[in-house]
């Protein structure tokens, strides 16, 4: 795992003491309370919650990392992580409605079997989808059985965000950079990018998801965030040594991060969800494909190497594989759309076996590590810090003083 090696149980039985008590465990899910009529423990996926819930009501249930008002929340995650070093964190990005939370809920390993339980990471009801409300607030944490450090951030381009932080005077209610007074609109934008600049900078793994075959919109942010991401240090850099010796760590700390030339970066998975059997077409498989190739060729992002990932591909265009020997690219995985009947059975694989191979290859990947071994929690101290370096970026700042003086947002 991209965490490092498991710590030695030397140190506990050298100071005599007893090794500490299991982490607190986070519920895979939470059964719906008796006469309660149906009501999710709050969750958006609660028609009443929908209507009646303010942006900055607390969600029982809800682990946040990052909470409704853009502040890291070490306090209440510190209690469920531990001193293991042998972990992987996975972030996911996207727009609302592309199954984000189904992907993150496959990979901590929910049944959805189990009657009357509820999904560790919220999903949207038919209530949401008619009211175009969006289900996750801030970014979610979970921690699975393997000791994946599962983050659902909440939608980027969302119309229900935007209005949920929209003062009557179309100012924005949530501090999102620096402290700075912004419009909803321009600070909306901002959150996008700071949200893709942030998990970027602390996950091993982040899956980019779109819809459909022709929505590139979230292959920009990330070109965006690429562009932004300066001096945000890798997350290990900041951790401070035991036994006294913080003064030194620090000093140490500061001279890794100036030596250190290459910015750290997650390893991206992009992932095109709900697509039809036309869209999988050996040709439009191997258009996309290209397309993808050329887009982010000349992008910083940590790659791997070029190859057939999606069984999709490999079972209806074996022929089609747009890739060489030298080429390396981000990953890319397909999700088909899920219907009642099996009408693409014939063509392609389901939509339920592919999400489990889609969690396979998740569970299966050697992601990139941080610089230095680290434990959950110096993974935790180190995330709160480079949000805030996040939130006070000077090219970040000097990003949203060019989108303001284009006329294109609120003044």
């Amino acid at each position: 795992m991209a965490g490092g090696a498991p710590p030695s149980s030397s140190t506990s039985s050298s100071s005599g003491l007893p090794p500490p008590p299991p982490p607190p465990k986070i519920l895979l899910a939470k059964p719906s309370p008796a006469g309660a009529g149906g009501h999710r423990l709050g969750r958006e996926d609660d028609p009443s919650g929908v209507l009646v819930r303010p942006r900055n009501a607390t969600q029982p249930g809800s682990l946040n990392l990052l909470s409704e008002s853009w502040e890291i929340q070490s306090d209440r995650v510190l209690p469920f992580l531990t001193e293991n070093s042998d972990f992987v964190v996975v972030g996911i990005i996207g727009p609302p409605g592309v199954g984000k939370s189904t992907i993150m809920n496959e990979l901590y390993g929910f049944d959805g079997s189990s009657p009357g339980m509820l999904p560790p990471f919220a999903t949207q009801s038919d209530e949401t989808k008619a009211m175009a409300k969006h289900c996750t607030v801030g970014v979610e944490l979970r921690v699975s059985s393997e000791r994946l450090i599962l983050l659902d951030a909440q939608p980027v381009f969302s119309p229900s965000v935007l209005i949920d932080m929209m003062r009557p005077d179309g100012s924005s209610t949530i501090p999102v950079l620096n402290g700075e007074n912004l419009s909803a609109d321009l600070a909306h934008e901002l959150m996008g990018i700071q949200l893709g600049v942030f998990l970027a900078s602390i996950c091993n793994i982040l899956l980019v998801v779109s819809e459909g075959i022709h929505d590139f919109t979230v292959w920009q942010l990330m070109l965006t965030v690429d562009l932004l991401k300066h001096n945000i240090p890798d997350p290990s850099l900041l951790t401070s040594h035991p036994q006294g010796s913080s003064t030194v760590s620090d000093k140490e700390n500061r001279g890794n991060i100036h030596a250190c030339n290459e910015e750290y970066l997650a390893d991206l998975v992009f992932i095109h969800t709900k697509l039809r059997e036309q869209d999988l077409s050996p040709s439009n498989v191997a258009l996309l494909r290209k397309d993808f190739l050329q887009f982010f060729k000349c992008s910083s992002f940590s790659v791997t190497k070029c190859e057939p990932i999606s069984q999709v591909e490999s079972s209806s265009s074996p022929n089609t594989q747009v890739q060489d020997s030298e080429s390396i690219q981000p990953d890319l995985f397909f999700l088909p759309l899920r219907v009642q009947d099996n009408s693409m059975a014939f063509e392609v694989e389901s939509y339920s076996t592919m999400l489990g191979k889609l969690r396979d290859q998740i569970l299966s990947m050697n992601p990139r590590p941080f610089s230095r071994n680290i434990s959950e929690r110096d993974w935790l101290r180190s995330s709160a810090k480079i949000w805030e370096s996040v939130k006070k970026s000077p090219v970040i700042a000097d990003y949203c003083r060019t989108l303001r003086n284009s006329g294109l947002f609120r003044k």
